[in-house]
């Protein structure tokens, strides 16, 4: 069962985290309890601080930049920015929802998503697109790369992508995107495009089974990344048909930082190698199997040799 944190409580962990103190109590421990804080607070005369400041999302500077037509909301702690999104009732209505910290972060193929409170981003954005679910095929690419030139124009320029839609650096994993459908009447669908990035903590090897780096902290603050996101997803969402993917097969070639290598590609208990040739018009990777070229549309991929 997924704990939330009281309205009381998430004014005490808001006050903490701008570096003021409050009275020393069971609420206030159990809120840090759920947050993995309680090693971070330090008690004196019967009152709780943090040893460090954080510093959260500035929820309004999020929203008093965005687009009016773009609804955001921002918690402290959520189950899932995605479920938050989806339970919503099914329209074209354009929303964002980001989380300090989830208590149910998900990842593709069901796998979760590990991150500490206040460190990293974790985003969902939804709006609707006049396309049918089948003309979505490209839709995860196209997101992929926007979001990869976002963080090169911010000057993070060893940032690449990983098919599907792995954000990446030659050290290892550095987010990773969730698109989640729902078929709308007219013929039209809702898309939630789910983002999960390392800015200052990256998980262990352990945790998620494959190496994962972080941007780095202080280089650009999470609240800057949301807006940034928020605006090319939603950008995205507003624009996105299929004829654009001729633009984005060369844009794609650019980012990969596997095009052109050896790879492994598992889809359930198979394994397939060959060099990676890049994407089709549907954004299926594309793999040169001994002369034969073949297509995928769904499995996992490495290179030859590597987990990363």
């Amino acid at each position: 069962m997924f704990l939330a944190l009281t309205m009381n409580q998430n004014k005490l962990i808001t006050n903490l985290c701008d570096g003021q103190t409050v009275p020393d109590s069971q609420e206030a421990r159990q809120a840090l309890n759920l947050l993995g804080l309680s090693a971070q607070v330090v008690t004196s005369k019967g009152s709780l601080h943090l040893v460090k400041k954080i510093e959260l999302i500035d929820a309004a500077q999020v929203q008093g930049t965005l687009s009016a037509e773009v609804a955001f909301e921002h918690h402290l702690l959520i189950d899932s920015t995605n479920n938050a999104l989806m339970a919503e009732p099914r329209s074209k209505k354009r929303m964002a929802c980001a989380a300090e910290m989830q208590g149910a972060g998900r990842g593709r193929r069901g796998r979760a998503w590990v991150s500490p409170f206040g460190q990293n981003l974790a985003l969902s954005c939804m709006g609707g697109i006049d396309l049918a679910m089948s003309q979505l095929g490209g839709l995860s690419v196209v997101i992929g790369v926007e979001l990869v030139q976002v963080l090169r124009n911010l000057g993070f320029k060893e940032v690449g992508i990983k098919w599907p839609n792995d954000l990446i650096t030659k050290a290892g994993k550095l987010g990773g995107i969730l698109i989640e459908l729902d078929q709308l009447p007219g013929g039209s669908s809702r898309v939630c495009v789910g983002v999960g990035l390392n800015v200052s903590a990256a998980p262990d090897f352990q945790e998620i089974d494959q190496a994962a780096v972080a941007l780095g902290g202080g280089l650009v603050s999470r609240t800057e990344l949301v807006i940034r996101f928020i605006e090319a997803i939603d950008t995205v969402l507003s624009q996105f048909s299929p004829v654009m993917m001729s633009q984005y097969q060369a844009r794609w070639g650019v980012l990969d930082l596997y095009y052109g290598q050896s790879v492994k590609v598992l889809q359930g208990d198979e394994v397939v190698t060959g060099r990676n040739d890049g994407i089709d018009m549907s954004g299926c990777l594309v793999l040169d199997v001994e002369g034969d070229r073949r297509t995928f549309n769904a499995g996992e991929v490495s290179l030859r040799g590597s987990e990363l």
